[in-house]
């Protein structure tokens, strides 16, 4: 009994969510420790039905089985990080570049000029979206909190609107939309093309913030909450801010280079290799293999990363240090995402052998559609019980990767879109993210349960809804 899947699923989950909520433990631990007592519990014969399923021979299968539980956590981690590491400190480089350049400022800022203060949340609501694509949740939140003041200032009026925007838009791209580090995990462990992702990603991110943006439009003309004084945010201080001068930022093209660099050699290549035949066009094809060398997702993040402090270097009149800095604060921040990640798929890993993923798809045999709200359902699950969405993304996505191979009615990029929806239910006071929400935007702790909860909440039950019926009408195989 004690060797089933779904128990050794329970306890593992009940071991990631206990300690770091009840024991306070860092994720890292959590998820080392859950994946210690996992491999303890799985037996032999388990791991070599889950080698052999993956089409490893009997020899090998059974070299496995007989590896040291250490060998088999440390041999995950190292495979995780191996898929993952080089992305997120890129993209942590390129958001932290592009605060301290004033490039997403610009961006910010053009949108608005192209939109007019009337549409002011419309803009807000874009623009988090697009700069949530590299830049962190907490990241763009800092960056547009300052920003939304300034416009509340301006109009006198919808600043709960603005602070539902940012977060609305914010937090859909930092779960469907690679290169953040929830959606690499997912296309690693769960072998979706990186560029798929990042299409079906915007495109069921563009119906969720919709939703969203009518509910925070109804949330504000119920409840609307004024911009306060406060000690970190002074009004005389957001005034001077929307008078900045313009001068002091970069061009918009050099502020967008960061983003569009990637975004274009990733979207390239991934043109190119389905719409081609790149062997037959052969090695003379200078632009191809330029494509095929740069737009690989490693490099093509490398390059962002490089445009990322390129404008950061001319921005401050050549200071080395400004980029030092940049570099060492940005890789101290994505070096622990790393860690996390890593040992949540060193976890993962572990509960993929307990032959989790055979029993999954034994019980939803008679039903495949049903895997769809199942992802959704297990992630939320884990997100409201512990409070991290990266975390509940690597735990669903460790139970359910199996699937992909299993000959689904459904690509199974539908799987990890379900699971990205599933990560936004439901925020409160064990995550941190509804902190960051509350205390910089000055709202009451009563006051983000009724807008910010809820907001999220929609956004991924409407994310649901959306991919369904995406699955059932456009199943992509």
């Amino acid at each position: 009994m004690l060797h089933d899947p779904l128990i050794i699923l329970v306890i593992g989950m009940a071991i990631v969510v206990g300690g770091i909520i009840g024991g306070k433990l860092n994720p890292f631990i959590a998820l080392i420790l859950a994946a210690l007592v996992v491999a303890w519990l799985t037996p032999t014969a388990a791991i070599v039905e889950f080698a052999l399923s993956k089409g490893q021979s009997e020899s090998a299968a059974n070299a496995l089985a007989n590896t040291s539980i250490g060998e088999r956590i440390a041999a995950a981690f190292g495979s995780t990080v191996g898929k993952i590491g080089i992305l997120i400190a890129m993209a942590a480089i390129i958001g932290k570049a592009m605060l301290m350049s004033g490039a997403a400022e610009r961006i910010v800022r053009s949108i608005l000029g192209v939109t007019g203060e009337k549409n002011a949340p419309l803009a807000f609501l874009s623009g988090s979206f697009f700069l949530g694509i590299p830049v962190f949740f907490d990241t763009v939140f800092y960056l547009m909190i300052p920003l939304a003041k300034a416009m509340a200032m301006r109009l006198k009026q919808s600043y709960l609107l603005l602070v539902l925007c940012i977060t609305a838009g914010a937090a859909m791209a930092n779960s469907l939309v690679p290169p953040t580090p929830g959606p690499l995990f997912l296309i690693a462990e769960m072998n979706i093309p990186i560029g798929m992702m990042m299409v079906g990603g915007f495109l069921v991110g563009s119906v969720t913030i919709t939703a969203g943006y009518f509910f925070a439009v109804w949330v504000n003309k119920r409840n609307p909450i004024p911009l306060r004084e406060s000690l970190d945010a002074p009004l005389s201080e957001i005034e001077a801010l929307a008078n900045k001068d313009e001068s002091l930022l970069p061009s918009l093209g050099i502020s967008l280079s960061p983003i569009l660099v990637p975004l274009l050699l990733i979207t390239g290549s991934a043109t190119v290799n389905t719409f081609m035949d790149v062997n037959a066009a052969g090695n003379d094809n200078v632009f191809l293999a330029f494509l095929q060398f740069f737009g690989e997702k490693n490099m093509a993040l490398i390059m962002g990363a490089m445009a990322a402090l390129l404008t950061l270097f001319l921005q401050r009149s050549k200071s080395k240090d400004g980029m030092k800095g940049a570099v060492q604060s940005a890789l101290t921040s994505g070096g622990v995402i790393i860690l996390i990640t890593a040992a949540g798929g060193a976890f993962g890993a572990m509960l993929q052998q307990t032959g989790i993923s055979l029993r999954i798809a034994d019980l939803t045999s008679g039903y495949q559609m049903a895997l769809i709200p199942l992802a959704f359902f297990i992630t939320a699950l884990v997100r409201t019980a512990q409070g991290s969405a990266t975390v509940a993304m690597i735990t669903a996505s460790g139970i359910l990767s199996g699937m992909s191979t299993t000959g689904l009615d459904f690509h199974h990029l539908y799987l990890g879109l379900a699971i990205a929806c599933g990560s936004k239910l439901v925020p409160w006071m064990n995550d941190s993210g509804f902190w960051i929400v509350c205390k910089m935007s000055n709202l009451t702790e009563k006051e983000a349960l009724r807008t910010f909860s809820p907001l999220l909440t929609i956004m991924g039950v409407v994310g649901l809804i959306t991919i369904m019926i995406a699955a059932k009408i456009f199943p992509l195989i």
